[in-house]
């Protein structure tokens, strides 16, 4: 059964009760855009709890998501289900549609679709903002009840293009967002980078509301920071990231690991607002990569207890100069080997730094080739047949440090392009004329 007909027949089972289904939120939004979504919220109206529980038992196995806030689920769906909620925040399935509606946050997501007819119900006038492409809010009093409304409203003007009315952004700029829990930030952040055509809209419209620098304070701190300008004509460091983060924007469904890839460019040039100086009238920012480092993990720590997440966007802030450098000076194969070696993932890292190059003015774009090239020799030679420690202990190396220091050799040996045969010989040849071993 698809979510669409498991949504049917919890209407017809919620209107032989007594009671009305409406699809509801982002779904009815996305419809009349005409874009697919995936995700179907269904409120039900008209039920008590214990009823419209028995109603869902009947249309499937029961999950309660929340069963004090009236949200449930049906195994095997991904539909949330929902009663509508008063002003405590309580499930109150009486209160009718307008009441309802006027507790959304925006207007265009606070139209309602019976489930049954395709009857439109639109008590706010969102359906003529979704028109006009205008995110605008339901009511002044309703909205602050969810502080993160603040991020959700500006990922969503990212994702529709939409332009934020002047209220609703005077009213963001006076809502608190402190008390939120880092985890939800991150969930409106990853929707704009993964999502959005332009994130940069995003980070832009928080700027706007002066909403930065709660949650985002490494990226507040880069407006203003001066660049070089023989490299950099774009302006500042804000600019400059804004405009990497639109280029990978481009880019991210060719990334091993997308959101790691975005967030990467969101946060490559952190290091630029602790070492940027200037010297003799020529701006510098020297070690900026390497002092971003720990700018990066406060910035994630914050939002995300992802550990793959933050190792990825470490390394690759810390290895996001190097492809460039090396592809300039038209670097050995083995010197890209070692660096696509200390990569988390290579492939990745090239492309950041092929947006790096992209997203300042004049644009840096010759490098794509020279590095692709050199990427494809990496992966042939990660490929080959290649010593491992069990074939130290074999050619009569025990385990211990010194395995462990014939191992590295060996991986030194096989980044610069030998074979396998010929690795194992030197690295015996090394064991016994350096290390002094008898084997």
């Amino acid at each position: 059964m698809t979510d669409i007909e498991a949504a049917r027949r919890v209407a017809e089972l919620a209107e032989n009760a007594g009671g009305k289904a409406y699809f509801v939120g982002g779904y009815v939004r996305d419809r009349l855009l005409g874009r697919e979504s995936k995700d179907i919220d269904i409120e039900l109206h008209g039920l008590p709890p214990q009823k419209a529980e028995e109603v869902l038992r009947q249309a499937g196995t029961l999950l309660e998501h929340g069963r004090s806030f009236g949200v449930y689920g049906l195994a095997g769906t991904g539909l949330d289900i929902s009663l509508p909620k008063n002003s405590s925040g309580e499930p109150d399935p009486f209160i009718g549609t307008r009441e309802a509606a006027r507790r959304r946050d925006l207007t265009v997501n606070a139209i309602m679709e019976e489930v049954l007819t395709g009857r439109i119900i639109d008590h706010f006038g969102g359906a003529d903002d979704l028109r006009r492409g205008i995110l605008h809010h339901v009511a002044p009093e309703t909205f602050p009840a969810d502080p993160l409304r603040v991020f959700r409203t500006a990922q969503l003007s990212a994702r529709l293009g939409s332009h934020i009315h002047g209220e609703t952004i005077d009213l963001c700029r006076n809502i608190g967002v402190s008390d939120l829990a880092g985890e939800r930030v991150m969930g409106e952040l990853e929707k704009a980078l993964l999502r959005a055509e332009r994130p940069s809209v995003f980070f832009e419209t928080l700027r706007e509301m002066d909403q930065l620098g709660c949650w985002l304070p490494e990226l507040e701190a880069l407006i203003g920071v001066p660049q070089n300008r023989n490299y950099h004509q774009e302006g500042d460091v804000w600019v400059h990231t804004m405009l990497v983060v639109d280029e990978a924007a481009k880019r991210r469904d060719r990334a091993k690991y997308p959101l790691g890839f975005m967030v990467s460019a969101l946060c490559h040039d952190f290091g630029k607002a602790v070492t940027t100086s200037e010297e003799d009238g020529v701006v510098h920012s020297y070690g900026h990569e390497t002092e971003g480092v720990p700018l990066v993990k406060s910035f994630l720590s914050r939002l995300t207890s992802d550990k793959r997440l933050r190792r990825y966007v470490m390394n690759m802030t810390e290895l996001h100069m190097a492809p460039n450098k090396l592809a300039g000076t038209g670097s050995k194969i083995k010197r890209t080997n070692k660096l696509f070696d200390r990569s988390v993932e290579p492939f990745d890292l090239i492309w950041l730094s092929i947006c790096d190059g992209l997203g300042k003015l004049p644009q840096s774009s010759g490098s794509e080739d020279f590095l692709m090239e050199r990427y494809e020799t990496f992966r042939r030679i990660m490929e080959r047949p290649h010593v491992t420690g069990q074939d130290l202990i074999e050619a009569g190396i025990p385990p211990g440090k010194e395995l462990s220091e014939v191992l590295g050799y060996a991986h030194k040996l096989r980044l610069a392009g030998l074979e396998k045969e010929n690795v194992l010989r030197q690295s015996i040849a090394y064991a016994r004329s350096v290390l002094k071993m008898k084997i």
